[in-house]
């Protein structure tokens, strides 16, 4: 198939050379040349713009930062919209608004175009390893179409309801780990300096009622101290605006989900916005005059 790919960074890039491996004819486009020369070695074609990676594609994919970069990469001069012929599917892998998805999706259907939102999780690790999760917003049949291009690269496609539904699932998804991330941190902390050895402290956990995801993968990277930026702040601080946003526009209260908000913000803008979301907690290590990372450095 021909495929126009629209943002081949940390995670589009993994992505994007997956589709290759499967022998899909790719076009590639990102303003990092960087990026785009070195899918290019692995066989795909190098774009010059938006509308030439876009033109004569069946399908593009978009894998871009914000919103605000979605809505203009699509409908923008010499956006996908304008540079794809009729009967294509726009698929953005994006974190967005769930409200610019269903305006995008009604936009392409009056251009002869399918849309669909069709965010990620599973970080950089699963984009590489392609055992990403999509959540897939949109048109049963634009999602019969491309379901079997999402398997290349995901151990999960799931169809979550018409334009929108992916996003509003990768929201309430992000917000949860959020909220879960901020909490293993603290819990860590606390345990930890009031004298139980972190990594009993941890298989403890992982056997009762506080046990998740967040915590096991959390509280391994902290002890390790492996901080490495994977999903920084300023990215979740942008992901959780779109879950507070959509709770106000739909009248949802949300307690939890502005205290982890207002929590985000205050260390992106007291020096870890480019930091790894778990590298927060030195700031609680400060506070607390006890440092945790790195106490269980070979922790499975």
């Amino acid at each position: 198939m021909r495929i126009g790919f629209i943002g081949v960074g940390n995670m589009g890039g993994p992505i994007a050379a997956h589709l290759i491996a499967a022998e899909h004819e790719l076009c590639v486009f990102d303003i990092d040349a960087q990026a785009v020369a070195e899918l290019a070695e692995g066989g795909a074609s190098q774009g010059s713009s938006i509308s030439d990676a876009a033109q004569g594609a069946e399908v593009v994919f978009l894998s871009l930062p914000m919103p605000s970069d979605v809505e203009n990469v699509v409908l923008g001069d010499s956006g996908v919209f304008s540079a794809m012929g009729s009967g294509g599917v726009v698929v953005d892998l994006s974190t967005s608004s769930p409200s610019l998805s269903r305006s995008l999706a009604a936009q392409a259907v009056e251009q002869g175009l399918d849309f669909l939102d069709a965010p990620v999780s599973g970080g950089v690790y699963g984009a590489r390893k392609g055992t990403l999760a999509v959540m897939v917003g949109g048109s049963e049949e634009a999602f019969g179409y491309v379901e079997p291009i999402l398997g290349h690269f995901a151990a999960k496609v799931v169809r979550c309801g018409d334009a929108g539904a992916g996003n509003v699932v990768k929201a309430v998804n992000n917000m949860l780990a959020f909220i879960g991330m901020m909490g293993a941190t603290e819990a860590l902390l606390l345990g930890s300096k009031a004298g139980v050895e972190p990594s009993v402290l941890r298989e403890v956990i992982e056997a009762s009622s506080g046990a998740s995801f967040v915590w096991s993968s959390g509280t391994r990277a902290i002890l390790r101290d492996r901080l490495a930026p994977s999903f920084t702040n300023a990215l979740a601080c942008k992901d959780i605006g779109l879950a507070v946003e959509l709770a106000e526009e739909i009248e949802v209260p949300l307690p939890m989900g502005r205290h982890t908000q207002k929590l985000l913000e205050n260390y992106r803008d007291n020096g870890f916005a480019e930091e790894d979301i778990l590298a927060t907690v030195r700031a609680l290590e400060h506070e607390a005059d006890f440092v945790v990372r790195g106490l269980a450095p070979d922790i499975q």
